[in-house]
């Protein structure tokens, strides 16, 4: 497990690196939002938003726009609801707020490699749901027969949806299936389920219920 730690604080990079270390990862740091884009390859980054040189949030867009299927967790001060929505907008795949202690931001960590590793289903895996088409092996979604982009949590709750189409799932159902806890940010599934319907251009496929959570209509 490689991961890229953006933070341009040199002493709480220090302490962050030499934690995660010891708990058996391997690190890389980069203090500047140029040396994260310029970095190797990797399987999940902890991204600083306030960097000397750019925008955190920019860092974000570009890395997800590389790929889907990266591992995002922005790790900062920003705490305004607004900083949230829009990290978790961009494709960042969780938010940690600044101060935090290493056991939360840890499980935090463990709880996305569990994500993506419960989510990798042999190629064939093909659900269609109404116009829907889901093909688990490869994570592809179409849409009347037409390709539908999504990042990967847009598709795990796309997929959980559709493992029960017509069915009522309460929030804290979906939450389990794709962040495998029942607690996140305020809005974090909301704000999920809002970039999905966008992306799908028929919002009312993924209906909401009132009081309960979510359906996949079927018709």
């Amino acid at each position: 497990m490689r991961i890229l730690l953006v933070e341009d604080d040199l002493r709480v990079a220090t302490v962050m690196v030499s934690m995660l270390q010891r708990r058996g990862y391997d690190v890389e740091h980069a203090a500047t939002a140029t040396a994260a884009l310029e970095a190797a390859p990797c399987d999940l980054v902890l991204l600083d938003l306030n960097l000397p040189d750019g925008d955190g949030l920019d860092v974000c867009r570009t890395l997800r726009a590389r790929s889907d299927q990266l591992g995002i967790i922005a790790v900062t001060a920003r705490a305004e609801e607004r900083d949230r929505v829009a990290g978790l907008r961009i494709g960042a795949d969780d938010y940690v707020v600044k101060p935090f202690s290493m056991a939360e931001l840890e499980a935090r960590i463990e709880a996305l490699l569990r994500r993506s590793v419960r989510h990798s289903r042999p190629a064939g895996d093909v659900v269609e749901v109404g116009p829907l088409r889901i093909d688990h092996g490869a994570r592809t979604v179409r849409l009347d027969g037409e390709p539908v982009a999504l990042t990967r949590k847009e598709f795990d709750i796309l997929a959980s949806l559709a493992r029960q189409p017509g069915a009522a799932l309460t929030r804290e159902r979906i939450m389990l299936d794709v962040w495998q806890t029942t607690w996140s940010g305020k809005h974090t599934l909301e704000v999920h389920v809002a970039a999905l319907r966008a992306k799908l251009g028929r919002p009312e496929l993924v209906q909401t219920v009132r009081g309960v959570g979510y359906r996949l209509h079927t018709g």
